[in-house]
């Protein structure tokens, strides 16, 4: 049989199609860039370059935020970005910042650390799964996309490293005790995984008359990462920390708006 002749586009759309290609290319390369960044933080962390690694995790944190926005900026998501970023989630916040404790302070417990810090990697799976269930249910009300269901793994990722970051700045060695490592990490753990409500930062929206004020904020952020990195991503972990109990008062009072008046589900505003 005659090979049906293909059909020869415009220039155009050969343009449009290169373009679109090139749009779903870039937030996967990103993401894959996440993922080099947490396997490398491994391994300065086995050459006890404990600094180095935990800027690679922040890195990869950066990351993490910017595929997704792009992805979204650019009309790249596909179903394989969206696997793609749980996957690589699960090794740079998962894997990564827990091996890191583990060789940092863990190791001290035994056999008992290793148990602990594969109960982290296991949480942050579980917690990631959960994500991916709940991002395809759409029965949930417009306003629960303000939030998520337990700390989310990048998250969870900086406060576990929470005591390396002090015990780096401070060098105060208490901190590298496996006393204090072990029912952390415990703790993190089960974060991750209980039905807490926390923020999602992922809608956020600036008003108008803040974004001088933001814009103001994220210089002096940033100034302060380069001239104290340690103490700055120290404080960016505890101030999300502050900020679960006040997510749990406004799914709360968001869960109670919506059972007194039913007809409004889809007109809240993500405003966090």
């Amino acid at each position: 049989m005659a090979r049906k002749p293909r059909e020869r586009l415009s220039r155009s759309e050969r343009r449009q199609a290169r373009r679109d290609r090139l749009n779903r290319l870039l937030p996967n390369a990103l993401t894959m860039l996440g993922l080099c960044c947490g396997l490398t933080a491994i391994r300065f962390g086995l050459q006890d370059r404990w600094e180095i690694s935990i800027l690679l995790i922040a890195a990869a944190a950066l990351l993490d935020t910017l595929d997704g926005r792009m992805a979204r900026l650019m009309g790249g998501q596909t179903e394989l970005g969206g696997q793609l970023d749980s996957l690589v989630d699960a090794i740079s916040f998962g894997v990564a910042p827990v091996m890191l404790i583990y060789l940092w302070s863990l190791n001290n417990a035994g056999g008992i650390g290793w148990a602990i810090a594969t109960l982290f990697v296991v949480c942050c799976v579980l917690r990631l799964a959960r994500f991916n269930v709940a991002s395809a249910d759409t029965d949930l009300p417009a306003w629960a996309g303000s939030y998520f269901s337990g700390v989310p793994a990048p998250a969870a990722a900086g406060m576990v490293l929470l005591p390396l970051m002090l015990g780096v700045e401070t060098g105060w060695e208490f901190l590298r005790s496996a006393w204090v490592t072990l029912p952390w990490t415990l703790l993190i753990s089960g974060l991750m995984i209980a039905p807490i409500p926390t923020y999602s930062f992922k809608r956020i929206r600036v008003p108008k008359n803040l974004v001088m004020v933001s814009l103001a904020g994220v210089a002096l952020f940033a100034a302060a990462l380069i001239t104290e990195p340690w103490l700055a991503l120290s404080a960016l972990v505890l101030a999300f920390s502050i900020s679960i109990p006040f997510a749990f008062l406004s799914f709360q009072k968001r869960q109670k708006e919506e059972e007194s008046n039913p007809s409004s589900n889809n007109e809240f505003e993500d405003d966090c």
